[in-house]
């Protein structure tokens, strides 16, 4: 079974993996120190010095405390997943059959660091306020899949707004703004599924 750390479709060279341990590492110890002693209370000094790397090194993985949190494998693999969807299916219907891919190569342990980070962002506002970077870099990630999909510019007007779309009904889905919304990472991926579908459709009301 491929797991998160591993791109499908892609084979990647011994500097990456090794990159990848380290960045797998970081986050690791950060959240075992974060559920220790709560998330304002640990230090990036704290998480290097236990994920056995220097400060420098973190700050080339992670530019805050807060990306060790928005940050995950679950976005590189859904954009991998993403490119090996067959080329007639519209890139909504693309990115769907990628989610439903990316999660089903979610292990139990990765499932539950996803329902550990997703407390996270809902509980911290530092992480919260944060995430509004992340999900600019995910609309660019988006948008540039896109247009490769579509023979487009990653800059091209229907493409980043397509890009937007799929980021706001993901949003909708998934943040504590309504009586249906869950930390249960199930419940929640099927949501996301549920929004995208109603995207595919045209957003019928």
């Amino acid at each position: 079974m491929t797991t998160m750390t591993e791109v499908p479709v892609k084979q990647v060279g011994l500097r990456e993996r090794k990159k990848a341990r380290t960045r797998a590492a970081i986050r690791q110890h950060a959240l075992r120190l974060f559920r220790q002693q709560g998330y304002d209370a640990t230090t990036i000094e704290q998480i290097a010095d236990a994920a056995e790397v220097s400060p420098a090194t973190f700050f080339r993985y992670f530019p805050t405390k807060e990306d060790v949190v928005l940050q995950d494998d679950f976005d590189i693999v859904t954009l991998a997943a993403l490119e090996a969807q067959p080329a007639e299916l519209s890139p909504i219907a693309a990115f769907r059959a990628a989610a439903a891919m990316a999660r089903r190569q979610m292990t139990p342990e990765e499932l539950g660091r996803f329902t550990e980070t997703t407390q996270l962002t809902l509980a911290v506002p530092e992480i919260r306020a944060r995430a509004l970077d992340e999900l600019i870099r995910t609309t660019d990630q988006i948008a540039t899949a896109i247009a490769a999909r579509t023979g487009r510019t990653s800059d091209d007007f229907a493409v980043r707004n397509m890009a937007g779309a799929i980021i706001g009904v993901i949003m909708t889905a998934t943040m504590p703004w309504h009586a249906e919304s869950t930390t249960d990472i199930d419940a929640m991926f099927d949501q996301i599924d549920a929004s995208l579908a109603h995207l595919e459709a045209g957003l019928p009301l």
